[in-house]
């Protein structure tokens, strides 16, 4: 880690390359991922946080409050298409998160049915044999041939919908989510995998239930109900959880080497942190090799992040639900009993609306990280006499990647499928977005 005399931060890999940047004048951070993504967070004066992330949604959060309690809405973008989530402020260990918190709960009824076994077992067919993310990620996932329940369903559609993220954000932004060939391989998702993930979604449709009933009584529903602390609870009690990675991250092992994770790959936390801990040691399940963590590696994750992993979880059962309320006695399957209908919450209608602006803020957020990272790394150099960093180009990087290192060119020359990046006097020739030379 280095400081600047302004009071920014820079921190640097083993290679030399940066990882995380804090200019301190506007309260930016950027990110470079190991997968190569990248990440920029700003949180301004009137505590709007704005996130832009590389080949993936970003997203402006608004704060306001109902009851005396802090809530957000997040307006999130991504390649033209709006949506929002709500959240319910929650601290835990010192740890400020976001808990996420429904718009709306169904009769309880309806997650009964949800919850528990259908008349028979259904067939479904989900359309996936000729996307290009089903095919790329075979290695690693497989649906069930048989549905006995909408958990086994939901646990489907949230792990697709994960992979479908991990494989837009490698081709959008240059990430490189695994390498089933690379020392160690993968490690899938096997059914005893599968299996645990399916009882994770129960514990978490049984838990909106009980949000459902309170929300029906018009009582405040406790963030800790969902929040990380409760997990940790049940931990500690012998009732170990399941975490699905629902975003790129960079952990460390148990041995302090740095790994990455990304959409899709399965985490176990067996025990529970110290009182005071701000981060858990969890076990890998599941990971798609090459930089990945390696399965039984244990890696130390933020609190914040298995938060985040959980909101997304329910975030995308609740969209699952949605979907099965909409094609319930279609396509096999089954028709609920009882009715699906949705009650909102009183801090749902209480929310300001979402932002009409989040694509162009956060657009703009992913330009200020380029000016906040290389205002910092200037006056680092200028400071030291030193560059921060050794540029290194190899083969096989894509056109972001380089850009990434080194900047926008001097000049470019688009030769039909051949690009030329031209740096000072350096070449770097591109074929397919690919670097395929560099003189």
């Amino acid at each position: 880690m280095r400081t600047t005399k302004g009071g920014s931060l820079i921190r640097t890999r083993p290679n030399g390359k940066i990882s995380d940047v804090h200019n301190v004048r506007n309260g930016t951070d950027v990110h470079q991922g190991l997968n190569h993504g990248r990440c920029s967070t700003t949180v301004h004066n009137d505590h709007t946080k704005t996130v832009y992330q590389k080949g993936r949604a970003g997203y402006v959060q608004h704060p306001y409050r109902v009851h005396g309690h802090d809530f957000e809405r997040r307006t999130y973008s991504y390649r033209g298409h709006n949506y929002d989530h709500l959240y319910r402020g929650y601290r835990f260990h010192g740890v400020d998160t976001d808990v996420y918190a429904p718009s709306g709960f169904y009769d309880p009824g309806f997650y009964g049915w949800a919850y528990n076994p259908w008349p028979a077992p259904v067939a479904y067919g989900w359309g996936w044999g000729g996307r290009p993310w089903f095919h790329h990620f075979g290695f690693f996932f497989n649906p069930y041939p048989v549905y006995p329940s909408a958990a086994f369903w939901l646990t489907d559609y949230m792990l697709a919908n994960d992979l479908q993220s991990a494989y837009a954000a490698q081709q959008d932004g240059g990430e490189v989510n695994g390498d089933p060939t690379a020392a160690g391989g993968a490690a899938p998702l096997t059914p005893d995998v599968k299996q645990a993930i399916a009882d994770e979604v129960r514990n978490q449709l049984a838990l909106e239930n009980q949000e459902a009933q309170q929300n029906a009584q018009q009582q405040d529903i406790d963030p800790g109900s969902s929040g990380i602390g409760r997990t940790i609870s049940d931990v500690a009690n012998g009732r170990p959880h399941v975490f699905v990675v629902g975003n790129a991250l960079d952990v460390v092992d148990s041995s302090g080497t740095e790994c990455a994770l990304s959409d899709g790959d399965a985490l176990i936390l067996r025990n529970a942190p110290a009182a005071d801990a701000t981060a858990a040691d969890v076990e890998v399940l599941a990971s798609k090799g090459g930089q990945e963590c390696p399965k039984a590696d244990t890696v130390s994750v933020n609190l914040y992040d298995l938060q985040e992993m959980q909101n997304q979880m329910r975030e995308s059962i609740d969209q699952g639900l949605q979907q099965l309320q909409a094609n319930q006695g279609k396509g096999g399957l089954p028709v609920a009993p009882v009715s699906a209908q949705v009650h909102p919450a009183l801090y749902a209608t209480l929310a300001p609306p979402p932002d009409p602006n989040a694509a162009s803020e956060v657009q703009q957020e992913g330009q200020l990280a380029d000016q906040a990272q290389n205002e910092v790394t200037s006056e680092a150099s200028q400071e030291t006499g030193m560059p921060v960093t050794t540029p290194t180009i190899t083969a096989g990087q894509t056109i972001d990647q380089v850009e990434a290192i080194l900047g926008q060119p001097k000049s470019k020359a688009i030769l039909g499928p051949k690009t030329i990046y031209n740096y000072n006097g350096m070449k770097v020739t591109f074929i397919g977005r690919r670097v395929t030379n560099v003189e």
